[in-house]
């Protein structure tokens, strides 16, 4: 494809339709901002949905990829290799991981909750096939991370799903309680919806879930493909006093992230207990542990911890959310740190998202009346104030502030 071809035309006859259209050609990314063939600048206040934790061409994962594809690429799992251990180690670190927790490396999300639903399978010697997942939730679209997946239309096109996964509704505690019971094998939340619209769960909800699963002898899963890997403002949303209410886990899943860019996600198991669920030739992936995206895992870690960003990322959220608030046109705000929500007044999340675009910002209709906005971590201060100084002018560009 030449630069003067018409590049849609060359999409549409080349990429699979089930991804969708895209609205443009980004050519470049420097940091939090990003430029399409054209030469037009976009501030990226999406970053990839929520993956390029250190903005676009950061030093550090540049020169930590660079190195490591000119120094050793792939080696399957018959070997080990350094970034490997060291991105496991640094993961159980920030966790505050227990004594005989691990870490199994996958490609994305939805591996990652794959990866922990087979372990579910392994609860009590086997035997308990019960998943209880909570209505809202996105845990991925194979097949397995798509039962547990609450959207019907998503699910509907590809039954009969992988079986035993109940739904129960958003926020209601005793509807959770009653499903976990003797043949329950685990429970799976998001920390935050992120899917839903960057939607939390009332107080206690988590808590209540962590002492039913350990009644019943069941595993509580945290999906935090969305949430971890400092997006809430600590390492994971679970480790928020506020967020977590104080549990530890049996599985957390993540991803986005954690790769910085590159196709990277992980299971973590916490304690011996969980990490013994699965033994050799249970699970795998050609890919799991490859060098070069661990590298680049160790990278975004490092420089996380190295530039303090986890409250730089509490700080700013803060920050920028009371200032949304105070839009009008903004009937809501929900999240924590820079994982965003703003509920629209006029309910046009399309419109405005579309606005938004032709302004030079890139947000995400999340939801019909919901932007979702979740940009690089180290973006500025300045940089968010450029959107907030824009908004009001693009909220009356896509139709007015008020329904």
């Amino acid at each position: 494809m030449t630069q003067s071809a018409d590049w849609r035309t060359h999409h549409s006859g080349s990429i699979l339709p089930a991804l969708g259209r895209p609205q443009r050609l980004l050519v470049r990314g420097q940091g939090a901002r990003v430029w399409d063939e054209t030469g037009k600048e976009y501030l990226d206040l999406l970053a990839g949905i929520a993956v390029n934790a250190l903005g676009h061409a950061h030093p550090a994962l540049v020169e930590a990829v660079s190195d490591q594809v000119a120094t050793l690429g792939q080696v399957s799992n018959y070997f080990a290799s350094q970034p490997q251990i060291a991105l496991a180690e640094k993961l159980l670190e920030v966790a505050a991981a227990p004594q005989g927790s691990a870490v199994y490396f996958c490609n994305s999300g939805a591996e990652a909750n794959e990866a922990a639903l087979k372990m579910s399978r392994r609860v009590a010697g086997g035997g308990r096939s019960k998943v209880v997942a909570v209505a809202g939730g996105f845990h991925g679209r194979t097949m397995g991370a798509l039962a547990m997946t609450s959207k019907e239309a998503f699910r509907a096109p590809f039954a009969p799903g992988v079986p035993g996964v109940v739904h129960v509704p958003h926020g209601d505690i005793e509807a959770l309680r009653r499903e976990v019971d003797d043949t329950c094998a685990a429970v799976i939340i998001e920390p935050i919806q992120g899917e839903a619209g960057v939607r939390r769960h009332p107080a206690g909800y988590l808590r209540a879930a962590r002492e039913a699963t350990r009644s019943a002898g069941a595993l509580l899963i945290l999906d935090e493909v969305q949430t971890g890997i400092g997006r809430c403002g600590s390492w994971f949303a679970f480790q928020d006093p506020d967020l977590g209410e104080g549990i530890v886990p049996d599985i957390v899943t993540c991803a986005k992230g954690l790769g910085g860019g590159l196709p990277l996600g992980a299971t973590l198991t916490f304690g011996d207990a969980v990490t013994g669920l699965l033994v050799p030739g249970q699970h795998g992936s050609t890919y799991s542990g490859n060098p070069v995206t661990t590298a680049a895992g160790l990278a975004v870690l490092t420089t996380i911890e190295r530039a303090g960003l986890l409250p730089a990322v509490r700080g700013l959220g803060q920050e920028f959310a009371g200032r949304l608030r105070l839009i009008d046109g903004v009937a809501a705000v929900s999240g924590a740190g820079l994982l965003i929500a703003l509920e629209l007044t006029a309910g046009n999340a399309k419109a405005v998202a579309e606005a938004a675009l032709d302004a030079g910002f890139i947000v995400n209709p999340v939801t019909d009346t919901r932007l979702r906005i979740a940009p690089p971590l180290t973006i500025t201060e300045g940089e968010l104030g450029e959107f907030l100084d824009a908004l009001p002018a693009i909220l009356d560009t896509a139709g007015g502030t008020a329904a």
